[in-house]
């Protein structure tokens, strides 16, 4: 037991010592903190990207939707406003179309003209777009006495996130908005 008496001074003196307690709590804490934190910048950015996708999309269709004939040009110039809107992020990830959309009285939508940013691939004219213009946009159209017409603007960016790409990857952020013509029923397209 001797041996025993000799391991218990020290062991006691061991088990009393705190001076390296915060030094091992820090070490447990550390990766949680940091998580948190970067995971918070992550997230700020995207939702700050979504935000800029959304006015991007209502400021393509707002400017379209204020003219009663565009021709190529214009609709060039429209949706190259949406290079600025997004500032300060790169455009480069950023898709933006620009439509007519025509609504006949059995509530078919066609494509009547349609325009994308940087020679993208816009819709054919005449494509049928019914199951992607809401019902609640369309029904008015059944009792219409003249044409029936929305401007469909729709932006996505494919976002990747810096650090958080391993876990999600690329994240597309989009949004879509319908406007009715101001100035005219149908905005024509010279």
């Amino acid at each position: 037991m001797p041996q025993l008496r000799t391991l218990a001074g020290p062991a006691r003196r061991f088990a009393g010592d705190d001076s390296g307690v915060s030094a091992v709590e820090f070490a447990l804490i550390l990766p949680l903190m940091l998580t948190l934190y970067l995971g918070g910048v992550e997230v700020t950015q995207a939702v700050s990207i979504d935000r800029k996708v959304t006015l991007v999309a209502r400021t393509v269709a707002d400017l379209t939707a204020q003219a009663s004939t565009v021709r190529n040009e214009d609709l060039d110039n429209y949706l190259g406003a949406s290079k600025a809107v997004i500032v300060p992020y790169t455009s480069t990830p950023l898709n933006v179309t620009v439509s007519s959309i025509v609504i006949d009285k059995n509530l078919r939508a066609t494509v009547d003209w349609s325009r994308n940013l940087a020679g993208g691939t816009p819709y054919a004219k005449g494509a049928d777009m019914t199951s992607r213009i809401p019902a609640a946009l369309r029904e008015p159209c059944a009792t219409a006495t003249s044409a029936c017409t929305l401007i469909w603007g729709e932006a996505t960016y494919d976002y990747k996130p810096t650090i958080g790409y391993v876990i999600t990857g690329m994240l597309t952020l989009s949004d879509v908005i319908f406007m009715k013509p101001r100035l005219t029923n149908q905005i024509t397209k010279t």
